[in-house]
């Protein structure tokens, strides 16, 4: 038969009670196997003012007070001349006891999670002289509980990182539900996990809640970034138990698992021979998928006719080599120059070898432009000679200049 939470809440309460009565018995049963009591100025009685634990069930939702349990003294002969009183804590504002039979009852629904137990006192009194007959007892009222209280994820929502290309049940993160219920009865407040989003690719373990990877080569340039949903149930997981949700955001972090490679396999530029030194002629990349260090790369020159005429290095911020002139370019002494360049990664992983190699080149071709330059004397000092009787329009000697461009123009 297939009880309901209400019912089942009644189920318990009603076995409490048989509990609790059952306790009582087995108090009365050891009365005779008290150790005597001494009072100043009586004769020596044997102790039957012996407590044991009085419980009773939390979040009781009926209109009549509760039982919990019956005080009794083996003086009292049923005929009234005794009177039980109660005090502590919650007497006369949660318990209340019948001063004739002893009976005690809760007024108030009680709630485990806010106290689990009250500690109180009973005294049996003569009615007629108001003086005890029984040394005054403390007994406790233990607060049975029942599962009214879902698992919650106090430090949730989560976040993590794990590297992507991990190998499966590579760790991620622990999650933990606290469950406010008494771990020390039943399985209330025992949880256990399970994911409700983020399969395949991750899974977690049902009793320590840690989560890994579930999947082998998850690519963080495929995606970066899984979005987890983890459920604790308590009541072992069981049908009928209470659950709490919370979301775990997992980042896959960079490896260097991908190699730069040039987009293309050959570059060309024109430049101007009148360039001066150390300007930039091109910039060219590399591309490469990953980020941050596993992206870092060089570049040099590794082969060509322009090895000391022009050089490269990297911009840190773009990742660019740039190519620079280090020698002055004569369109009249050679019109191109042909460079082989490699770029590679400056942090290479060994578990990534077999994806590389993690280099590759291309190939930069360099025209140089002629510019139409201005014509070049053949000395650049003169010496000459002239009497000073000379007549006008003597010639006294003669200065020569050429074009250096290839086109040769004339001179005037």
């Amino acid at each position: 038969m297939k009880l309901g939470k209400v019912e089942f809440c009644h189920f318990l309460q009603i076995l409490a009670l048989f509990l609790c009565l059952s306790g009582m018995n087995q108090a009365e049963l050891s009365r005779s196997r008290s150790k005597p009591y001494f009072q100043s100025g009586r004769t020596r009685t044997k102790r039957s003012w012996v407590w044991n634990q009085f419980f009773v069930l939390e979040e009781y939702m009926g209109t009549d007070p509760l039982y919990v349990g019956k005080l009794h003294s083996d003086v009292d002969k049923g005929d009234g001349s005794i009177k039980y009183i109660l005090s502590g804590e919650g007497a006369s504002s949660i318990f209340i006891i019948d001063e004739n039979t002893g009976d005690i009852h809760a007024t108030k629904r009680l709630d485990r999670e806010e106290q689990a137990y009250y500690t109180l006192r009973a005294q049996a009194l003569d009615r007629l002289t108001n003086k005890p007959v029984e040394p005054e007892s403390e007994f406790v009222i233990k607060i049975q509980d029942i599962n009214d209280n879902e698992p919650k994820f106090l430090d949730g929502p989560y976040t993590a990182g794990v590297p992507e290309m991990s190998p499966v049940g590579t760790s991620v993160v622990q999650v933990t539900a606290t469950d406010a219920d008494d771990p020390t009865y039943g399985n209330s407040a025992r949880v256990v996990y399970s994911i409700l989003q983020g399969q395949p690719y991750f899974s977690v373990e049902p009793k320590t809640g840690v989560i890994k990877t579930a999947l082998p080569n998850m690519d963080r340039e495929a995606k970066d970034q899984y979005l987890l949903v983890i459920q604790a149930k308590d009541m072992v997981g069981q049908n009928g138990g209470l659950s709490g949700t919370t979301s775990v955001t997992v980042t896959l972090t960079d490896v260097n698992d991908n190699p730069p490679r040039f987009p293309r396999r050959s570059y060309q530029y024109n430049v101007p021979e009148s360039l001066p030194v150390a300007s930039v002629v091109a910039r060219i990349k590399a591309a490469d998928a990953d980020v941050g260090p596993n992206a870092e790369m060089e570049y040099k020159i590794v082969d060509g006719d322009g090895l000391g005429v022009f050089k490269i290095s990297v911009d840190k911020d773009t990742q660019e080599g740039i190519i620079t002139i280090q020698k002055e370019l004569d369109f009249e002494a050679k019109t191109s120059y042909t460079l082989r360049i490699e770029a590679a990664n400056m942090h290479v992983d060994p578990r990534f070898l077999s994806l590389g190699p993690f280099s590759d080149m291309t190939t930069v071709k360099i025209i140089v432009e002629d510019v139409d330059e201005p014509p070049v004397f053949t000395s650049r000092l003169y010496s000459m000679v002239v009497s000073e009787a000379a007549k006008v329009g003597t010639i006294i000697g003669t200065v020569a200049a050429h074009d250096p461009d290839a086109s040769n123009s004339p001179v005037r």
